[in-house]
């Protein structure tokens, strides 16, 4: 039954020779992955920082959703006295015959708005490429000659957004991705002596994000965070609210809810922080998250695994060297 079902939907897509772009990647721990939704957020915390993140969507469904993603982003404001952030975010999916790869170049330029926080405005600057191997299984007849034997092209892609950080401990962000709407085809072999175009449109995706940290929340052990991820193609609106609580900066744990998909729990720590602090280890951040399926695939779906690496690196502050008059020694 799975596999009729992914036949079946591959092909919807097909038959009329044209797919249409999937949703832009799900991530539990968006809160960890704001710079390849928004690129105004490049670099908007001090350090360099990596961020991996690996989730298996659905699992036992056959060709449900495999996400890798990994942002490298940096501020230079140490380096060059400019509040500039740049970074590199690159990302895969997997489903079903389908495979699709971005990378894009971030940057954003921030500006102080009267002590009342800084404007980030970011762009980035990359490719997407869209592939596919199919491996078809007909329900009865043999393989239909007409079914395209393979896909694979690349594109230029443009993302840009603005975010705002204010000083009350609070974040929003509005962006964009997929801006030039990449119209991605090639020639593939569909039959014997056949070649036929196979044409894949990438649609505009729009994100709103937000979220607030209240410090102290339940005596003076740590905060609370709220969050809320709101995205769209302009055909169908998603939403993530994220609750999590941090204590000492060592350990957090959390629920995130996404309209008509899951809820999820999900819980990480700094372990070096806790068995050895005052090393530089003590940035390593571990996470995992599970969510609970909540559409119609939760009869067949053990739900969505996701793990979390992040690691943020300081650079020391730059020496300042005085000299004195040699009589004032």
């Amino acid at each position: 039954m799975k596999r009729r079902l992914l036949l079946f939907s591959s092909l919807f897509m097909l038959s009329t020779g044209v797919s249409f772009s999937q949703q832009d990647k799900l991530i539990t721990h968006f809160i960890f992955d704001k710079m390849s939704l928004n690129p105004g957020a490049a670099g908007i915390n001090d350090g360099i920082c990596g961020t991996s993140i690996y989730r298996n969507q659905w699992d036992k469904v056959n060709g449900a959703p495999n996400s890798a993603l990994l942002n490298v982003e940096a501020n230079l404001m140490p380096v060059i006295k400019q509040d500039l952030g740049v970074g590199i975010s690159f990302y895969h999916d997997a489903i079903g015959f389908t495979r699709q790869n971005n990378v894009s170049l971030n940057a954003s330029y921030r500006f102080d708005i009267a002590g009342a926080g800084r404007l980030g405005v970011g762009v980035g600057l990359g490719i997407i490429n869209i592939g596919m191997t199919p491996d078809w299984v007909p329900p009865v007849t043999p393989i239909d000659p007409s079914l395209p034997v393979g896909f694979s092209a690349m594109k230029f892609d443009l993302n840009g957004g603005l975010y705002w950080k204010g000083t009350q401990d609070y974040y929003v962000g509005i962006s964009s991705t997929h801006l030039t709407a990449p119209v991605l085809t090639d020639s593939t072999a569909v039959g014997t002596g056949t070649v036929a175009n196979v044409t894949y449109n990438s649609a505009r995706h729009y994100y709103l994000m937000g979220g607030k940290t209240f410090m102290n929340a339940f005596g003076s052990y740590g905060h609370l965070d709220v969050n809320v991820l709101m995205r769209t193609d302009m055909v169908k609106l998603s939403s993530d609210i994220n609750i999590r609580y941090m204590w000492f900066d060592k350990l957090y744990a959390g629920l995130t809810y996404r309209t008509s998909d899951a809820v999820a729990i999900m819980a990480g720590a700094r372990p070096f922080l806790m068995m050895n602090p005052g090393t530089a280890m003590d940035h390593l951040l571990i996470g995992y998250s599970y969510d609970i399926t909540t559409n119609k695939l939760s009869s067949i779906s053990r739900g969505s695994h996701e793990m979390l690496i992040k690691y943020c690196y300081y650079l020391p502050p730059v020496p300042i060297q005085t000299s004195n008059h040699p009589r004032w020694l």
